[in-house]
């Protein structure tokens, strides 16, 4: 709330994103994540990914033609009860919500880079793999 130490420390971080370029390797790099990401748009219930930089959503569908979601009990089956844990388990830490649309929400450290992009792809296929079985 604007406390002198707080806004040291904002600025001080600020300084340090700055200084090594983290901005600039994000804008480097935002369309290998996106590329890689969209690999997943051919897994039946990935409707969409959408985002921008480092931060994305994957949103998931019932039924990718109409884009119809899941009702209450599937959503339940799959977002909390496999997906956040699975994911999780599987060494990737993310948000599957389904407050509004069902998404997996990525946002990975920003010094990732392709070698991460593709591990978290791998990650993201295995498990909604297994998730879409369960529907």
């Amino acid at each position: 709330g604007g406390h002198p130490v707080s806004a040291a420390v904002a600025m001080a971080n600020l300084d340090i994103f700055e200084r090594e370029g983290i901005n600039e390797f994000v804008r480097a790099n935002e369309d290998g994540f996106r590329s890689t990401l969209e690999k997943l748009l051919d897994l039946d219930i990935v409707g969409d990914v959408r985002g921008d930089g480092y931060f994305y959503g994957i949103e998931l569908v019932k039924d990718k033609a109409t884009k119809e979601t899941f009702n209450e009990e599937e959503s339940e089956r799959l977002l909390r009860g496999f997906l956040s844990k699975a994911l999780y388990d599987a060494g990737l830490y993310c948000r599957a919500d389904d407050r509004g649309d069902p998404v997996i929400q990525l946002a990975p450290p920003l010094i990732c880079d392709q070698e991460h992009f593709d591990e978290m792809e791998g990650i993201l296929r295995s498990v909604i793999t297994q998730g879409q079985n369960l529907l």
